[in-house]
């Protein structure tokens, strides 16, 4: 027998719905996760050639470098973070090497270090290609890297003893390119 009486069923639609559409419009109000700040460094040498890329992310553990790089001499070469965004060859526009407020020393073998722009060498092979990944000590990049004057990154031409003053005796810097932070 058909029923007549349809107000419970009507009551019953109307609460259905209610529920759901009152659980979607606060998921669509909760902020979404945040994007994690990301940078880039396009590096080219005293000749103006690009000789390599660098995307640089903000993690909980500090700031992560994934690098290509492509026409470096061979050989094992200094790497770090600059304190100035600044890569007119022969790249001093970029400054000493990034430090935090207490400023430590240079380098990974002496207790009062490293400098927070210290990173491991890099070991390029014959082919002057190379991809790297490193993690490193920045944890803001937006106070650290992306202030008034920015930062950069810098290949030099030795490698990096890890102690010596004011750099690791590196040598000469070879490659330049400032960071900054990504549009997209």
């Amino acid at each position: 027998m058909p029923r007549t009486d349809s107000a419970p069923v009507r009551l019953l639609s109307k609460t259905s719905l209610a529920l759901p559409m009152a659980l979607i419009g606060g998921v669509l109000s909760l902020p979404l996760a945040a994007e994690p700040n990301v940078g880039e460094s396009m590096m080219q040498d005293r000749a103006g050639n690009t000789v390599g890329a660098v995307l640089l992310s903000e993690t909980p553990n500090g700031v992560l470098l994934h690098g290509r790089f492509g026409g470096l001499p061979a050989g094992v070469h200094a790497f770090h973070i600059h304190e100035t965004g600044a890569c007119e060859p022969p790249f001093d526009s970029a400054g000493g090497h990034l430090t935090a407020e207490d400023a430590n020393a240079h380098g990974y073998l002496r207790e009062d270090g490293p400098h927070l722009g210290d990173m491991p060498n890099i070991h390029v092979p014959q082919t002057g290609r190379l991809e790297l990944e490193v993690m490193t000590r920045v944890s803001d990049m937006d106070a650290q890297l992306f202030d008034s004057d920015g930062a950069a990154l810098v290949i030099h031409e030795g490698a990096d003893d890890y102690q010596s003053q004011p750099s690791g005796a590196a040598g000469p810097r070879i490659a330049c390119g400032p960071i900054e932070k990504r549009k997209d």
